[in-house]
């Protein structure tokens, strides 16, 4: 919960909007201002105060705990210009939520951690659980001392300025090991234990059992992703119990299921219990990965609960991200988000250049030019495989005659792949001619060098005879002039010479031109491979210098 306290007019007027925007976030506090603030700091995970930042600096001080306890807070100024993250940037999430303060309000969010200042991810904010000299290794990064970064096992981490060696370190194990003095722990969730128990079985046996097994195998309790087990035993108290006290979650797998898993150690007892040979070993090996702990038993006499460890290996992350048209107000704050959490960047040369700036310090970047787009899939997929976080960039939106076809054909289920929209070309210039795609339309590339001729006419044709607004992408090159006179000849033959077209340029960048012709007047010659063309159906009208076409299913034909 977001506590929100103000103590004047116009700061209650910005913390009203605030509550109005995330009614389920957020929680006012009325009442004297110091009280407000002693109150919210005890029941809420962050705050947002609209007071000066020194008053809230007196009022808070005598509260603080400690960095991991303490809650986040950030200041909004009297005029509502600036989002201050004052406390607790990371561990608090006052800067991520001073971002979105300044998003709702329109005030500029103001970061001043060392790490995001620069643009290297905090690494205390990577999502993993982290031990060591963390201030120490910060500071070595943003002074540019060599860390070298070790990973025992791959894990698909964000961008970091490392290097091959270095008198600092960041280490990525799931080993029970303790950090040297310049080194810093990740631990990724690698482990996955197999469970099984009798009825009854206490969460004492259970947990018990399980940290033994780490402890003797030389294994981070801190690594474990999850408990597994047969459905049969999903409301086990022992073993919900157990997954309970070490904070993850319960995972449970049907009996034929597990059945069908290969394992070293199958028994007659669980088989004869729940219909299945194995259940720690089957429920851990389920998502593949190497067994680490093999099936062994409580100390207890009778043993009531087993167990089975497995490292799962880490599966690299694919992002395909759409960068929109080109403007940079039009890349989505998802699209952003993306591209700083990607290690490794694919992209064709010029869009790498629309966004290297805001790339993170220690990127990988991976370009290449016009005609290699199966090669740069490929690459992309091959990244993911090893492990890492890859963004894979497209224009427009990824999904449209861009990149994530490709990708996509090349991925199997080894990667996660993670789709980011992007806004299009189509919609970019629609949105400058007005509103040309109130109804159906359909987008078409008059580009034969993937797709034959015969079957882009067949689609234009259908286009043609269906009424269909048509978005043509790719309409023209110097090689390739033929094809859209083809193609507006088509649709002539079922629309008035009068039809409206719309002709947009390079739509929302610096050099964007755009026009409002007809289809007996557009001359092909003046259209290239950086212009959209769309073409209105029988309803389209121009309307105030403006293209539209009617939303309704039925119109009253108007004079044109």
């Amino acid at each position: 919960m977001i506590g929100l306290i103000s103590a004047t007019a116009a700061g209650a007027a910005a913390r009203d909007r605030l509550a109005a925007a995330w009614p389920d976030r957020t929680r006012v506090y009325d009442g004297p201002v110091g009280d407000a603030v002693r109150r919210a700091f005890a029941e809420c995970e962050r705050l947002v105060c609209f007071l000066a930042t020194g008053a809230v600096v007196r009022l808070v001080a005598p509260l603080l705990d400690g960095k991991t306890a303490d809650p986040g807070v950030v200041c909004v100024d009297e005029g509502g210009r600036y989002a201050v993250s004052l406390l607790g940037g990371h561990a608090g999430g006052a800067n991520d939520l001073a971002r979105e303060v300044g998003a709702v309000l329109g005030a500029e969010p103001v970061v001043t951690t060392a790490t995001d200042a620069v643009g290297i991810a905090g690494l205390d904010t990577l999502g993993l659980p982290v031990e060591g000299a963390v201030a120490a290794v910060s500071r070595a990064l943003l002074d540019g001392e060599p860390v070298a970064l070790r990973a025992e096992v791959a894990w698909p981490l964000p961008p970091l300025p490392v290097a091959e060696d270095g008198p600092y370190a960041i280490r990525v194990t799931d080993r029970a090991v303790e950090p040297a003095e310049r080194e810093v722990l990740l631990r990724p969730p690698t482990l996955v234990v197999g469970v099984g128990a009798s009825k009854g079985a206490p969460a004492e046996e259970v947990l018990g059992l399980i940290e033994e097994a780490l402890r003797e195998a030389g294994l981070s309790p801190r690594s474990v992703a999850e408990l597994a087990t047969v459905d049969a035993k999903a409301e086990e108290p022992g073993i919900v119990g157990a997954a309970a006290r070490l904070g993850v979650p319960l995972v449970t797998y049907g009996a034929e299921e597990l059945a069908r898993v290969e394992v070293p150690n199958p028994s007659d007892a669980p088989l004869a219990a729940v219909g299945t040979p194995s259940v720690a070993e089957a429920a851990a090996l389920l998502g593949g990965g190497e067994l680490l702990v093999p099936k062994r038993k409580s100390s207890a006499r009778p043993a009531m609960a087993t167990c089975a460890v497995v490292r799962r290996p880490g599966r690299g992350r694919l992002a395909v991200v759409g960068l929109g048209p080109g403007a940079r107000d039009l890349l989505t704050p998802r699209a952003r988000a993306e591209l700083e959490r990607a290690s490794v960047l694919v992209g064709l040369d010029q869009y790498v250049d629309q966004i290297r700036d805001l790339l993170r310090p220690g990127t990988r970047i991976l370009e290449s030019g016009l005609g290699a787009e199966e090669e740069r899939a490929r690459t992309a997929v091959a990244e993911a495989r090893e492990g890492r976080a890859v963004a894979l960039i497209g224009s427009g939106d990824a999904g449209v005659y861009a990149m994530a076809s490709p990708a996509l054909a090349e991925a199997s289920d080894d990667i996660d792949v993670v789709g980011v929209p992007g806004v299009t070309a189509a919609l970019a210039a629609g949105a400058i001619l007005g509103a040309p795609l109130g109804h159906d339309h359909v987008s078409i590339s008059l580009s034969d060098l993937h797709t034959p001729w015969e079957v882009i006419e067949r689609r234009v044709r259908a286009a043609a005879e269906a009424d269909i607004v048509v978005t043509f992408y790719n309409p023209r090159s110097r090689g390739r002039d033929w094809q859209l006179p083809k193609a507006l000849a088509i649709l002539a033959g079922h629309r008035d010479p009068a039809t409206p077209v719309g002709v947009v340029r390079n739509a929302s960048r610096p050099d964007e031109s755009s026009r409002l012709t007809t289809l007996g007047a557009l001359d092909p010659a003046t259209v290239d491979m950086m212009t959209v063309v769309t073409v209105g159906n029988t309803a389209t009208r121009e309307i105030a210098g403006r293209m539209v076409t009617p939303r309704g299913y039925r119109w009253q034909e108007e004079p044109r």
